[in-house]
């Protein structure tokens, strides 16, 4: 997933130098509707690129970690899971586990090939797919880093009738939080999102936001099933991902962005951060 998601990402760099100088100015002499959307390539480029780099980076450590010691599943208990999370332990499901990658897998081609046979949006297809590539990546840095530094055993990991590898590997310290229902979300909602943009006045866009909801629910519900997660870890996975779907395309239509006098550049030196200009 990191190496697609890199890859992905590096073609849009390219697609969008080639095409964004003009994109507006083509549209406008085609009589076109131009983009709701506008990118701020100081911007969005470094952001993306560096939360590509961490999701990269981020799941390169995640592969590194340990396997679970028999002596210490041995002395685990159902009073070492918080009150709230603890009547989600549950043997592992395969079946169910296996049937939880439909929907993720699905998840990854749906904008794309949503955005293509849409009329609209395929005259800016590269920006979207962009911003897609960039809620993407948010939602990668983010899960990557939690599962990366808050390790957290699954729920079938406490259950004895779970087959001891899956216990013991070191798949089941990736509890926190619920990477495969924080992309479904992310995938589904940005899609919703960016139809009720280009169709405002569409009652359709209530079944795409409808599909988003139930693809994700789905998805919560099955990896909750096959014991993967507790109900914290999806209840998590679910808020990063719908935010992120949601907030990348809407951030993308607000005013400050699109006004071309306001500049948020990222910077480096004795502290880090984000320098913000307002041309006079």
């Amino acid at each position: 997933m990191p190496k697609l998601l890199f890859s992905f990402t590096i073609f849009c760099f390219a697609a969008m130098h080639a095409s964004a100088q003009n994109a507006d100015t083509s549209r406008q002499q085609n009589n076109g509707p131009v983009s709701p959307y506008t990118i701020k390539k100081q911007i969005d480029i470094p952001l993306t690129a560096a939360m590509t780099g961490w999701t990269i980076y981020s799941f390169a450590q995640i592969s590194k970690k340990d396997n679970t010691s028999a002596e210490k599943l041995a002395g685990l208990t159902r009073d070492d899971v918080n009150w709230f999370d603890r009547w989600a332990i549950r043997p592992y499901n395969r079946g169910v586990d296996k049937a939880s990658y439909i929907p993720f897998y699905a998840a990854v081609p749906y904008p794309p090939i949503f955005m293509l046979l849409d009329k609209k949006m395929r005259k800016d297809y590269l920006e979207l797919i962009f911003l897609y590539t960039e809620a993407m990546s948010i939602t990668g840095a983010l899960y990557g880093s939690a599962a990366h530094y808050f390790p957290r055993l699954r729920p079938l990991v406490y259950d004895t009738r779970s087959p001891m590898y899956v216990r013991q590997g070191s798949n089941s310290r990736n509890a926190f939080f619920a990477g495969h229902v924080a992309l479904v979300a992310t995938s589904t909602f940005f899609m919703a999102q960016v139809f009720a943009d280009y169709h405002p006045d569409s009652h359709l866009k209530w079944v795409v936001y409808g599909a988003a909801g139930v693809a994700t629910a789905a998805t919560a519900y099955m990896r909750h099933k096959a014991g993967e997660h507790f109900p914290s870890d999806i209840l998590v996975g679910t808020a990063v991902g719908t935010l992120s779907g949601l907030l990348v395309p809407r951030l993308h239509k607000c005013r400050l962005i699109r006004n071309k006098k306001i500049s948020l550049i990222p910077y480096a030196g004795p502290a880090s951060g984000l320098a913000f200009f307002y041309k006079l």
